[in-house]
């Protein structure tokens, strides 16, 4: 029966045996370091597959070890957030940037060429420009207005095509909202791929999911979310997910073992009390978005809307959106006019919309990408994807949507009668 049950049905219970843990309704915290061994050749068995000396035979239990590889709450976790993605596999991390760098790590080696959408969120833009740089990692960006034919001539341009080894792509864009074909990265990957080397496509899907998008249906080798956002969605947790088939899973899973990486039980157990809401939360979040985005789609102040709910239905952006997406999110940015100085009057005057980075959370917050997430990138490369002195990020909670549109108008009012007022200075003088 549980077998046609949909995700949100399945989050109460799937993975959880109460029978184990005292009949506790809900899973308790395992803090615990270590578990113990019925026999010692059954220790020996659960460390072989944990090392990956060996594959997992067929209907063999693998038991507990040590927290740092196994715990009862981040198995329970991660056998639910598979649920959404439909994935073989998924392993969770203590951070979305050590599932990224981790990721990264495994399927990149000195000499490797790294091909990656432009724009995306300024930590991994970091990590790949300069970490992966400094120990011999060549990386190659692109624009979400580049077709096929042109990716492909700007890697054979490169003189590095025959080097490519992965394919790293985030969509919608962080923090533009502009969308990368998933599956026309896929046949990117499969145009350089070899039968002796794979290229793998792995995608961060943080700004959509797990409920709008799942790229592994698209032709991603790897999904990846920061679950600081959406799937935790409290702003009290920090936490990442990789997800995917068998094969790249135990790839991530070993390294993981190694770097140390996992999220704890207590994050583990936060997460899961999450995953309960996740879906009536995000569709909250997504029918404000909406609301707000067409307040602001007309209004005097706003010089350019990115939302996917408002895209050219001629463009090929509508055509990507249709086919990879379920809704269009509850992520905007828009302009401002009167560049920083306007952003920021905004930014100063919003009362209950917060002005903090991150995303996905049931309070609603804003920034101003430029001069905070996106710091890091050159003034000229950040002109040219589109994060501007007067961009702000707006990530859409559940509040009332009226009262965030009416905060939105009041800061809007306010800033335009702030610009006037030192234009008509400037006039004077």
């Amino acid at each position: 029966m549980k077998s046609n049950m949909r995700p949100e049905s399945l989050m109460m219970t799937h993975g959880y045996k109460p029978e184990l843990s005292e009949g506790a309704v809900k899973p308790p915290i395992f803090q615990t370091s270590t578990f113990v061994f019925k026999t010692a050749e059954e220790g020996k068995a659960f460390f072989e597959v944990a090392y990956g000396l060996r594959e997992k035979a067929k209907n063999e239990e693998l038991g507990l070890i040590y927290s740092r590889i196994n715990n009862p709450n981040l198995e329970i976790l991660e056998d639910r957030l598979c649920l959404w993605d439909k994935a073989d596999k998924c392993a969770v991390f203590e951070s979305g940037m050590s599932a990224i760098s981790t990721v990264l790590l495994e399927f990149l080696k000195p000499g490797d060429v790294l091909l990656y959408s432009l724009p995306t969120y300024g930590g991994t833009d970091h990590f790949i420009n300069h970490f992966l740089k400094d120990i011999g990692i060549h990386s190659i960006g692109f624009r979400p207005d580049q077709t096929k034919e042109e990716v492909i001539e700007l890697l054979i341009e490169s003189g590095y095509s025959d080097k490519l080894a992965m394919i790293y792509i985030e969509t919608p864009a962080n923090p533009t909202n502009e969308l990368i074909d998933i599956a026309m990265c896929r046949e990117i990957a499969d145009r350089f791929g070899t039968q002796d080397k794979k290229v793998y496509l792995a995608c961060d899907n943080t700004y959509m999911g797990p409920i709008w998008s799942s790229p592994l249906d698209h032709g991603s080798d790897l999904v990846i979310y920061s679950a600081t956002k959406y799937i935790g969605g409290h702003s009290d947790l920090i936490a990442g997910a990789v997800l995917g088939n068998e094969e790249v899973m135990q790839r991530v899973r070993v390294l993981r073992t190694f770097l140390g990486n996992m999220a704890s039980p207590h994050t583990c157990w936060l997460l899961l009390r999450s995953l309960e809401t996740l879906k009536v939360r995000m569709e909250q979040q997504a029918r404000n978005a909406q609301k707000i985005a067409q307040f602001l789609e007309n209004h005097p102040m706003v010089s350019k809307l990115h939302y996917l709910g408002c895209l050219d239905r001629d463009s090929r952006s509508y055509e990507i959106y249709k086919r990879q997406y379920s809704a269009p999110g509850a992520m905007i940015a828009f302009e401002i006019k009167g560049g920083e100085a306007g952003a920021f009057s905004f930014l100063n005057k919003l009362n209950l919309i917060k002005l903090a980075v991150s995303l996905g959370s049931t309070e609603s917050l804003v920034q101003h990408p430029a001069t905070m997430t996106h710091t890091g990138l050159c003034p000229e490369l950040k002109q040219k994807i589109g994060i501007t002195e007067g961009l702000v990020r707006l990530s859409v909670g559940v509040e009332h949507f009226e009262d965030l549109i009416n905060d939105i108008s009041m800061a809007l009012e306010a800033s335009q009668q702030e610009r006037q007022t030192k234009c008509f200075a400037v006039e004077l003088n």
